[in-house]
């Protein structure tokens, strides 16, 4: 389907999977409204000259998308405020959800996944993230709808969410599993849940399993179900799910140069496998990117943009 001739709004487009939205919108003929933070990538971004309209709205001030929603065949939300509470200077965060990464500006080299604090510090999870990731989302993401609800030109708006909101259960997760799309994350579970101190390690790989996507694929999923009528509900698009040494392994095998760790950091038996419904998908008739093309390709991408040399 073309989209020569219809506008569309996406908010938080100069993040990462938004900027590649932006980016097949406009190759598909859209007319782009965009809320940015950073526009200058965007527009080098062929037809952005003719096609591309940057705006800057505030997602918990309400109201403030009312103007750029306005006029809109359909909305993309992939925004999302983090709220940064931490007052302890020695207190880092590293946020890892499903294939949204958020590094603040003022890590250095030593991050590591999951929480950086000081020695001996055990921080309530559910705290930090009550208040500075679902609170805000939630609100920004009502904000939004709001506006949405005000301009009688908007026929579909698509939310981005991650695979974190349907997995964080105490479900199994063995290979006999299919996680669809009528998983919902456990809020008791994620209550309980701790996060505890992460100093220095040897090396060693994390015993988890990721349901992993390219962000091509998600971008291009956004726009099928802006596009297919029959489009509805929650829909969850993952490639392949794969444990994390394997990943490693086929980073290994395609760069041999390349040291990875061989020891699981808790020396148990590897999690195991389970599966992603891809009933949906199909409906949107993606062909997935390979997960060995989509490592392949970070590479190279970091290789040519000079932040990383192998």
């Amino acid at each position: 389907m073309s989209g020569v001739g219809k506008v569309v709004c996406v908010t938080g487009a100069s993040g990462y999977i938004a900027s590649w939205l932006v980016k097949l919108l406009l190759q598909r003929g859209y007319t782009v409204k965009a809320s940015v933070r950073d526009p200058k990538h965007l527009l080098a971004l062929d037809g952005a000259k003719e096609r591309l309209h940057l705006f800057k709205a505030n997602l918990l001030e309400e109201g403030s998308f009312d103007s750029a929603i306005d006029g809109c065949d359909g909305v993309f939300h992939t925004a999302s405020p983090l709220i940064y509470s931490a007052t302890d200077p020695q207190v880092d965060i590293f946020l890892y959800l499903g294939n949204l990464h958020k590094r603040e500006t003022r890590f250095d080299d030593s991050f590591k996944y999951g929480f950086i604090m000081k020695p001996a510090m055990i921080l309530d999870f559910t705290i930090l993230f009550q208040a500075d990731i679902i609170d805000p989302a939630v609100k920004g993401t009502l904000s939004v709808l709001r506006s949405c609800a005000k301009a009688p030109s908007v026929k579909r708006v698509v939310i981005t969410s991650s695979m974190i909101s349907a997995l964080m259960t105490v479900k199994p997760l063995t290979p006999d599993v299919v996680v669809d799309e009528t998983w919902f994350s456990d809020p008791i579970f994620c209550e309980n849940l701790k996060v505890a101190t992460i100093g220095e390690r040897p090396q060693t790989f994390p015993n988890i399993v990721y349901p992993f996507v390219d962000v091509r694929d998600v971008a291009s999923a956004h726009i099928q179900a802006f596009e297919v009528a029959s489009a509805s509900g929650r829909n969850s698009k993952t490639e392949d799910v794969a444990h994390f040494y394997q990943a490693l392994k086929i980073l290994q095998k395609l760069y041999p140069s390349l040291s990875i760790p061989e020891k699981c950091e808790d020396n148990k038996p590897l999690e195991p496998k389970y599966k992603v419904s891809d009933s949906k998908a199909k409906c949107f008739g993606i062909n997935f990117i390979p997960l060995e093309v989509s490592l392949r390709d970070t590479i190279e991408s970091l290789k040519e943009n000079g932040l990383f040399n192998i």
